[in-house]
């Protein structure tokens, strides 16, 4: 049964990478899109890491100063304790300035190691912007090499297929049939009108003249 799943696994995932083969030949732009978009999450993940990080550093250095703050607080009050003959007083006060002074001790060192490593982590994060930067820059120079070729395409295609231009050559010549055709019907109309119009206005003309001649 394992063996039965794993060949079903692998063959999945030979039909998987075979349509991405396919998209990548068809159209690269896109998965360079994809890509993209994909480094994009990953610099932001490390920008979340990086806020983490600082806050971090704001932290262990509230603990080393709090650790540093105590140490010299209980130092002078273990010198008052024995200064006042207080043994037990300075017995407790000496033992919590050792060990705040050991935790202080302990948190400096973690402190410079979280700066240094804090350090590296911008150089690589802003390693990482530039090198996107620098991949959307290359995206763009690829996406005007792609459209000048698409365009160059286009146009030989228009200018070197005959049966095209012929095709073109036919619809204008259609084209300016009809508009000759649709011209002569306007004119012929407005003719007709102008001289249905003319001769109204002469029997009209005429009629008057008649009535004159009568009287």
């Amino acid at each position: 049964m394992a063996n039965l799943f794993t060949r079903i696994k692998n063959t999945v995932l030979a039909d998987i990478n075979e349509v991405l083969d396919q998209k990548e030949k068809k159209n690269p732009i896109t998965l360079l899109n994809q890509y993209l978009r994909e480094c994009e999450a990953e610099t932001e993940k490390v920008r979340k890491l990086l806020e983490r990080q600082y806050q971090l550093k704001e932290e262990f250095t509230r603990e080393y100063n709090h650790a540093q703050e105590v140490a010299s607080k209980r130092k002078r009050q273990a010198e008052i304790a024995t200064k006042a003959g207080e043994t037990e007083l300075y017995v407790f006060a000496a033992n919590e300035q050792a060990q705040y002074d050991e935790r202080a001790s302990r948190l400096k060192a973690t402190l410079d190691q979280t700066v240094q490593q804090l350090a590296e982590l911008e150089r690589k994060y802003e390693e990482m912007k530039h090198k996107l930067k620098d991949m959307h820059i290359r995206r763009m120079e690829l996406m005007g090499r792609e459209n000048v070729t698409r365009a160059n395409n286009r146009m030989n295609k228009v200018l070197d297929n005959h049966a095209y231009s012929n095709e073109s050559y036919s619809r204008f010549q259609e084209i300016e049939s009809y508009l000759d055709r649709l011209e002569h019907q306007v004119n012929s109309s407005y003719y007709r009108n102008t001289i249905d119009a003319r001769i109204a206005q002469l029997e009209k003309e005429m009629k008057k003249e008649e009535t004159h001649s009568i009287s």
